[in-house]
């Protein structure tokens, strides 16, 4: 049995996101397709004593609307800026001071990096690591794939060799799981959580923030919980 998931890179992405890759054999880094703007692929959101607020990084777009996110240039520095706003929120997180070194040398890691889907890859290998998953990451270019949507979806499988695919459920309006059956390839859907709550700062509990937020006030053990993810099952 291989167990895949198929999706693209997102910028330090909320709990979920590593729940799903966390319960698979590999992760492909899905970047040859096109950049959406106001998307996952360059922000996310932290907590604030304003609420829940974007960290973004700043990408060129203009007269690029049918990019792929592989292909993406940062327009302006930017890491510096986010890590002071991390550190300005989460400084009084009860795990702040044991983590902020390696967080901070993970945006230090990525400042000179001058292609989105590099940083992205970067920080999710990072924060795979340091959340003590195992699972491959490859890129969409390890293998040859075909086609468009559901097909190139399939194809990615079968050059990996897998034998379910795991998605999440916004795909259910699109995925066409007949071709999945007929080549032999098992659809799951990604149930997420829930997920418990944890003392978090600045005003009402929001799971919808990256990862980080949970990583400065839980620590990195967080997806050990029996409440965040059980084994393999879906």
């Amino acid at each position: 049995m291989k167990r895949v998931a198929i999706i693209q890179s997102c910028y330090v992405p909320w709990i979920g996101f590593f729940d799903m890759i966390g319960r698979c054999d590999e992760y492909i880094i899905f970047d040859q397709v096109q950049f959406v703007k106001r998307h996952w692929h360059n922000r996310n959101k932290i907590k604030t004593p304003k609420g829940a607020e974007w960290m973004t990084i700043p990408v060129i777009s203009k007269s690029r609307s049918e990019q792929p996110i592989e292909e993406v240039e940062i327009s302006e520095p930017w890491a510096e800026r986010h890590w002071r706003s991390l550190a300005m929120n989460y400084q009084k997180a009860p795990f702040f001071a044991a983590e902020k070194d390696k967080v901070r040398g993970w945006f230090d890691a990525v400042d000179s990096m001058k292609l989105l889907t590099e940083i992205n890859t970067f920080l999710l290998k990072a924060l795979i690591a340091h959340l003590g998953l195992n699972v491959r990451v490859v890129s969409d270019h390890s293998y040859q794939a075909d086609g468009r949507s559901s097909e190139r979806l399939l194809s990615l499988c079968l050059a990996a060799g897998a034998t379910h695919y795991l998605s999440g459920p916004s795909a259910k309006s699109y995925l066409d799981e007949t071709i999945f059956a007929q080549a032999g390839v098992a659809v799951e859907w990604m149930a997420y959580g829930p997920y418990e709550a944890y003392p978090q700062l600045h005003g009402e509990f929001d799971i919808a923030v990256s990862v980080l937020d949970q990583i400065f006030n839980r620590g990195p053990g967080l997806l050990e919980s029996p409440s965040i993810r059980s084994g393999r099952a879906i």
